[in-house]
């Protein structure tokens, strides 16, 4: 099992580096492009009594921008390995601000769900880019495991901020949010082109961390490439357009099932939208397999940290971010509540996770990270379960949610601190930002499916969603336990 940790840096900051710039730029960013993902959550029903959306295709307000997360983040993983993490951030963290304020000038259903779609492909680049600069600054030891405990606080600090400016301004307009979040991220960007050092990229992908900085280092078994990146043959890889064609499908044909069922499992369009999401799935490894530059690398799912990073993010936003993504529009409808006492409600969950995730470094030298994933599973399903018969009472009732919450909370701190460790540490260092975007489209595959999953399941109740998300919470404790044994393959 693989581990984060020496006890002591025995790796000082590649020469020329701004550790400390890059931890504060790429934070900043991570916790914007995560508060424009959960500011829907809050304006929903503003927005869907403003575009005249139907209740079966709101969940698309809600998943443009995991969507668009899922399917680009593993290529933007790849062009940040390829052509320097600096860059694709710089662009991603503009862009970002770009899309969000022309979201706040949509008019309906389909053009603000394609604004959030390239949202999402900008907060491809920006959460790709941010893991592979932090790798780059921080190569080893305990000043790594602070950085990426800070990285995933600042994850939890933008779910807990996006909701409760977003409840705030809505009750003057809920477009001023996106307005607002836009002109941030541009803000950013400038700062970040200003502070950030240019990091190298290897025209083949194959050593553009620590690697090649000193050849010296490499891992056993990695040869050093034939060409270097200054000669006239050198070649970038291409990216892989095939594998993002067949993933985007295959994730569409899957969310398009889970909102139509919500009318209906078993009519035939849900069924056939199923078989075709797994047969693009499967056209998806195919293309892997066959790919010169694939999206990831199939070969790292031998890893039990890999696939224990990787099915941890999947369950995570199946579980934690499906379920929670709708808490806030199920206290407006089924408890009658206020927007802005939703978003406090959903701030209590969300920042309890923003300060466990800062102290989860005092767990680093006892418990393994996949151990620190169980634990959190186990932590939100047994918080999921304690919300039993609270999300639809009356407005008034809302202290009997506090355990819940403050419970699920820690458990989602527990996790946002342990996937980002252990993304990094579970591949190859110059395989880094690969290693954080796999980790991040199955967390973002995970939270598509679950928002359209529960959703659709709440129509019975709410309590049948909170059933679902606890059984998928210890469905994926028993997972990571289970890969947390296993040795790494030789």
């Amino acid at each position: 099992m693989s581990q984060l940790a020496p006890t002591a840096d025995t790796s000082a900051p590649p020469r020329g580096t701004r550790p400390g710039a890059a931890l504060a730029v790429t934070a900043a960013a991570t916790t914007v492009a995560l508060m424009n993902y959960t500011a829907p959550m809050l304006t929903l029903p503003d927005m869907a009594a403003a575009f005249s959306t139907p209740a079966s295709a709101q969940a698309w307000l809600l998943n443009g921008t995991p969507l668009g997360l899922a399917v680009l983040l593993l290529v933007a993983g790849s062009l940040a390995d390829a052509h320097g993490r600096r860059r694709v951030f710089l662009l991603g963290t503009l862009a970002l601000g770009l899309t969000t304020a022309l979201g706040a000038f949509a008019g309906s259903t389909a053009t603000f769900t394609a604004a959030r779609i390239a949202q999402g492909a900008a907060s491809a680049a920006v959460l790709a880019g941010s893991l592979g600069l932090l790798a780059h600054a921080y190569p080893a030891g305990r000043d790594r495991i602070r950085a990426t405990g800070i990285w995933g606080a600042s994850v939890s600090a933008g779910i807990a901020l996006g909701p409760l400016l977003a409840g705030a301004l809505s009750l003057v307009d809920w477009r001023l949010a996106y307005e607002v979040l836009g002109a941030a991220a541009v803000v950013i960007a400038a700062v970040g082109a200003r502070l950030l050092r240019a990091d190298e990229a290897a025209p083949d992908g194959s050593g553009s961390l620590p690697e090649k900085l000193d050849r010296s280092h490499s891992l056993p078994g990695n040869a050093a490439p034939e060409r270097s990146g200054s000669g006239p043959g050198s070649r970038r890889p291409r990216p892989d357009i095939a594998g993002a064609t067949a993933l985007g499908l295959a994730l569409a044909a899957l969310l398009t099932a889970l909102t139509l069922g919500r009318d209906g499992w078993l009519r035939p369009q849900v069924g056939l939208l199923l078989l075709a999401s797994l047969a693009l799935t499967a056209l998806f490894v195919v293309v892997e397999h066959r790919s010169r530059t694939p999206m990831v690398d199939l070969a790292l799912l031998r890893r039990p940290a890999f696939l224990a990073s990787t099915l941890g993010a999947l369950f995570t936003g199946l579980a934690v971010i499906g379920l929670f993504s709708v808490v806030p529009a199920l206290l407006q409808g089924g408890a009658g509540m206020s927007p802005l006492g939703a978003a406090w409600l959903f701030v209590l969950w969300s920042g309890t996770a923003f300060a466990v995730a800062l102290q989860t470094r005092r767990l680093a030298g006892r418990l393994s990270a996949p151990y620190q994933l169980a634990l959190g599973f186990a932590l939100s399903a047994a918080g999921v379960l304690a919300l039993l018969g609270a999300l639809d009472g009356p407005a008034g009732s809302w202290p009997r949610l506090l355990p819940g919450l403050l419970v699920a909370g820690a458990g989602s701190g527990l996790l946002n601190a342990a996937l980002p460790r252990l993304a990094v540490d579970s591949v190859p260092p110059e395989r880094a930002a690969m290693g954080s975007g796999a980790n991040n489209t199955a967390r973002y595959i995970g939270s598509s499916a679950g928002v359209a999953l529960m959703l659709a399941l709440a129509t019975a109740g709410p309590d049948t969603a909170v059933l679902a998300s606890a059984a998928l919470a210890l469905t994926g404790a028993g997972i990571t336990l289970v890969l947390g044994r296993r040795r790494p393959r030789r």
